[in-house]
């Protein structure tokens, strides 16, 4: 077939409609990954809701989880915090923060036979203990690491 104007218009046309269907939010991606969200986690004010939100019961201490992060953050918006579990089995790790409006700032799961580390950054509004909650073999698990802020994050 001989590529003329008129057929190369007729071509990027329907790509046209899709782009502007995009644009417009027919299609939303977001919708499809949104159905695994825990609402009711990321409300919580506190360690214990956030485990009985999981569908746990209570959380035991384990010195087999790391938390990485600077013991002073000069800015409370950008915290960065690293987690590393030692335990077996590990499923998710969870990063809470005390004393921010809902504990709960991240939320990862971690497939079988892959390293149970994360690294984010959370945002702080004030000096907190920032929990480490880990699901492991179906059990709970959390460390805690006090981090003082010097600047507030959250409306701070």
């Amino acid at each position: 077939m001989k590529q003329t104007r008129r057929n190369l218009l007729q071509a990027s046309g329907g790509v046209t409609v899709i782009a502007l269907a995009a644009s417009a939010g027919i299609f939303k991606s977001g919708n499809v990954y949104a159905a695994d969200w825990n609402k009711a986690a990321f409300d919580t004010k506190n360690l214990q809701e956030t485990v009985k939100a999981m569908g746990g019961t209570a959380a035991t201490e384990s010195k087999d989880i790391n938390i990485v992060s600077p013991d002073i953050a000069e800015n409370g918006a950008v915290v960065p915090v690293s987690v590393a579990s030692k335990l077996a089995k590990t499923e998710s790790i969870s990063i809470l923060v005390e004393k921010n409006p809902n504990a709960l700032s991240a939320a990862f799961d971690i497939p079988g036979g892959t390293e149970p580390f994360v690294s984010t950054r959370v945002k702080m509004g004030q000096t907190s203990n920032v929990y480490a909650l880990v699901k492991a073999d179906g059990k709970y698990f959390f460390a805690t690491k006090e981090i003082k802020v010097t600047l507030g994050g959250c409306g701070g």
